[in-house]
């Protein structure tokens, strides 16, 4: 199929999308043959999984036919993708178990925000660090856990010994491969319901955004604030109900299935030719 029989408008959207990839890409010495030898996996991986017929794997020359992928690179390149490479890794996983914990009694006080702790059982009992640990796995020290997340920049550590949450969700300021793995969830699962809604299959997920043009920096510097605050105070609130409903769905045989719940802010200079009018 020739890309003057694409519709205009998603192509157009498709190469404004890729503009941040590829600036990362660039930035990290991903080059464009590295890139779409990779893109050809996933090419080829996406039309074997999501394009069948009755069900029936399809053969090479379909999914060549499908992805416009050579064949050879077809047979070379199917079933290689590891499934595990798109889940969470398992110390991502369970940090996320111990913010969620850091978020409910006793380890937060009455709105809900993590309290500081102190790091050994001996000092705060129930109420300390080593505690919030154990409730989630005894197969893991404490210590390990806070010299990791003292890495990643997660938690810090004040002269009384009490172990402070630095951010309210478990989003590493530090260590690039936490950082990419998130990149890689929250990117994907939101790009999995922008396309949902684009295809008009079924009901619509929740998506939105807002947006303005012509704000001064001291603006938005304030809306920044605005949304690390009450952003946050949001997702801390489906937090606590997602934690509530997965408990009572633990006696369920029902099928289960996972969400995300996201929120983003984000600022760079108007265009100088859009119109700067103050919006209604």
């Amino acid at each position: 199929m020739q890309s003057s029989t694409l519709p205009t408008s998603l192509l157009k959207a498709l190469r404004h999308v890729m503009r941040p990839l590829v600036r990362l890409m660039l930035r990290k010495g991903v080059t464009y043959l590295v890139f779409a030898d990779l893109l050809k996996e996933v090419f080829v991986d996406v039309a074997d999984r999501e394009f069948r017929l009755d069900d029936k794997a399809p053969t090479d020359s379909r999914i060549s036919l499908l992805t416009g992928v050579h064949r050879k690179d077809v047979r070379r390149l199917r079933n290689t993708s590891d499934p595990a490479s798109s889940t969470l890794p398992e110390n991502i996983t369970f940090g996320a178990q111990l913010v969620n914990a850091w978020t409910c009694a006793p380890f937060c006080n009455d709105a809900g925000q993590p309290l500081p702790l102190p790091r050994l059982a001996s000092v705060g009992g129930e109420r300390s660090f080593d505690a919030l640990v154990a409730k989630v796995s005894t197969d893991i020290r404490a210590r390990v856990v806070l010299d990791e997340w003292l890495r990643l920049g997660v938690v810090r550590l004040d002269e009384q010994e009490c172990v402070h949450l630095e951010a309210q969700a478990f989003v590493p300021q530090k260590g690039f491969d936490e950082k990419a793995a998130y990149l890689g969830h929250n990117l994907h699962d939101h790009a999995c319901a922008a396309v949902h809604n684009l295809s008009s299959e079924g009901p619509a997920f929740f998506e939105r955004s807002v947006h303005y043009d012509a704000l001064t920096p001291m603006s938005v510097e304030a809306l920044r604030e605005a949304v690390a605050s009450e952003g946050m105070q949001a997702l801390l609130s489906f937090n606590r109900l997602a934690a509530e409903l997965e408990f009572r769905d633990l006696p369920s045989l029902e099928q289960r299935q996972r969400i995300t719940v996201g929120l983003y802010f984000y600022t760079e200079a108007s265009d100088p030719d859009l119109p700067t009018a103050p919006k209604p």
